[in-house]
């Protein structure tokens, strides 16, 4: 596998698990979770538009510290806004992570945690099924 390829399957990976999150939070499915800028939500006592914004400025690892430092794993609305604050993250670009001395897989290791202390780790099993190739989780459980 390339170093395109990785990176380009990691996005897929993370955008997978977000959709996958918000379908079983909101019960609804989600073909993909568009996040607008302004869009309200606070997670860690923060507007989720200001870490943002620490991110576009190059404070990757501020802008995660404050998002974990005091984030409700039983509130839904801050589990969503944090795995948006991934996803935004997952979509820079390789060079602007590497110079902000963050990467992709931090990226993705964040989202795990994330979804494993929320109480959603079948998802990471799911998402890694239908990544590879695997349609259901049920099918997944076969192999």
């Amino acid at each position: 596998m390339t170093f395109e390829d990785e990176k380009d399957y990691i996005m897929r990976i993370i955008k997978e698990m977000v959709r996958v999150l918000f379908s079983l939070m909101l019960g609804k499915k989600y073909v993909a979770v568009e996040m607008e800028r302004d869009n309200g939500y606070e997670v860690s006592g923060r507007k989720l538009a200001e870490l943002l914004e620490m991110i576009d400025c190059g404070e990757i690892n501020k802008a995660e510290n404050l998002l974990l430092e005091s984030l409700d794993y039983s509130d839904k609305n801050s589990i969503a806004a944090a795995a948006m604050f991934y996803q935004y993250l997952s979509e820079k670009e390789e060079k602007f992570l590497i110079e902000h001395d963050f990467s992709r897989e931090e990226v993705l290791d964040g989202i795990s945690r994330l979804m494993r202390q929320a109480g959603y780790a079948d998802v990471i099993d799911i998402v890694e099924g239908t990544v590879i190739g695997i349609d259901t989780y049920s099918e997944y459980n076969k192999i």
